[in-house]
């Protein structure tokens, strides 16, 4: 069994607890990048896009599982971000260049969208998200001018560096080099005055404004760093498929992400990554299990999205804190035994935040 013993009270903000994690995470480290030397290009590939998914799932963590805002609009803002950066590459706009225009375009559009839904929260405030995911959908399939309509358009593949971006191992690094850089932004601004007035109106809004918080300008900030995260992460995602077109930012992505946080475990960077880790392996889990299925079963058009939906329930009703949750509880398990309690896990009741104060 190891201890921790806080002697100093910037141990509260550190990066890492101590040693142990830095090892842990350092080890960790050194495999990613080691992975390419080892893995095919097809898993090359899957992992990239589940970095990406961690990216998009970091922005939508902030906003839902930080500050207690529920989206399912997120789909729209990874739109806005692959649409943008696209689009300015096609023009001739320099590869970093475009990726900060479309990430600030995107935190722009999400503060505009998340000032008018300041006085909406929980399902009202998911009813106006998935509104706005209808607006940009229409938008992408009506300018057909900039956007190709329903047709789409393929997206450039610039050199950076004198390597070219459809090379699997390089756009693999590049994916990887971008969530480290998503992770070391989310956490800092986590353990800011920002981040804590983040927590505190997650925590209880009424609290939070009796200590000076203000609700409308943290909110509104709230959506604004999601939404850039979000469109962060689109500009990757818009190398990975490669070509633009409106059905690919669906309400069932929006749908994707939101089950990606609440599965991963919600108020947890980890959680992020583990539900991206989910989402993004699901489906091919789902291709091979269709080769063991019954064929009337494994030919049912809808078998993917039911199966999200099983398991979003399941997560709910029966492991509300996530997989990064279980994961805890299994460490303390392993730390206490032989000398755990059976009531430390057991599953206690939980409830959902109450909304009867306005």
């Amino acid at each position: 069994m190891r201890f921790f013993f806080k002697t100093d009270y910037n141990q509260d903000i550190n990066l890492f607890r101590d040693s142990v994690d830095r090892f842990w995470y350092g080890l960790l480290l050194l495999a990613l990048l080691g992975a390419p030397f080892v893995l095919e290009d097809f898993w090359l590939g899957e992992i990239s896009y589940v970095l990406i998914l961690s990216i998009v799932g970091i922005g939508l963590m902030l906003l839902t599982g930080y500050t207690g805002q529920v989206s399912l609009g997120h789909a729209a803002f990874l739109g806005i971000g692959a649409y943008t950066h696209a689009v300015l590459l096609g023009l001739g706009v320099p590869f970093v260049v475009s990726v900060f225009a479309a990430t600030v375009l995107s935190a722009l559009i999400g503060a505009i969208i998340g000032f008018p839904a300041l006085r909406l929260t929980g399902i009202y405030l998911a009813i106006a998200t998935l509104a706005f995911a209808f607006i940009i959908e229409q938008i992408l399939i009506r300018w057909e001018s900039v956007t190709g309509g329903f047709k789409g358009f393929p997206v450039e593949r610039p050199e950076i560096f004198g390597y070219s971006i459809t090379d699997d191992r390089f756009f693999y690094y590049l994916c990887f080099g971008a969530l480290v850089l998503a992770v070391l932004a989310a956490l800092n601004l986590l353990r800011s005055p920002t981040g804590r007035a983040f927590i505190a109106i997650r925590d209880s809004e009424i609290a939070a404004q009796s200590m000076g918080v203000n609700l409308a300008a943290y909110k509104t900030l709230a959506f604004a760093v999601s939404a850039g995260f979000t469109g962060f992460g689109g500009t990757l995602f818009a190398h990975k498929i490669g070509y633009l077109a409106p059905d690919a930012f669906n309400i069932l992505l929006s749908i994707q992400l939101l089950l990606m946080v609440v599965v991963g475990g919600l108020g947890s960077i980890h959680g992020a990554i583990f539900g991206a880790i989910f989402v993004g392996s699901l489906p091919q889990l789902i291709a091979i299990l269709r080769d063991y299925l019954p064929e009337q079963v494994a030919r049912q058009p809808g078998l993917e999205p039911g199966l999200f939906g099983i398991i979003l329930v399941f997560f709910i009703l029966f492991e509300p804190l996530g997989i990064y949750g279980r994961w805890l509880k299994i460490k303390l398990y392993f730390s206490l035994f032989p000398l755990y309690k059976k009531a430390t896990f057991k599953r206690q009741k939980t409830y959902t935040k109450s909304e009867r104060f306005r």
